[in-house]
């Protein structure tokens, strides 16, 4: 194989992978923002709850 054959290959293959990466880190980003919005959700309901009725 020549030269100019390979480098085309690797250009459009380190971009699938650059695409890849980036498409995981973005869907680990947003998992964890959501679980983190629902864990401080359920302790805010949890604290309200757990409070003794005021008279």
């Amino acid at each position: 194989m020549e030269e100019t054959t390979i480098l085309p290959i690797l250009a459009v293959s380190a971009f699938g992978l650059l695409v890849v990466v980036s498409g995981g880190i973005i869907y680990l980003t947003a998992v964890s923002w959501r679980d983190r919005r629902r864990q401080e959700t359920e302790v805010r309901a949890n604290r309200r709850s757990v409070r003794p009725n005021k008279k």
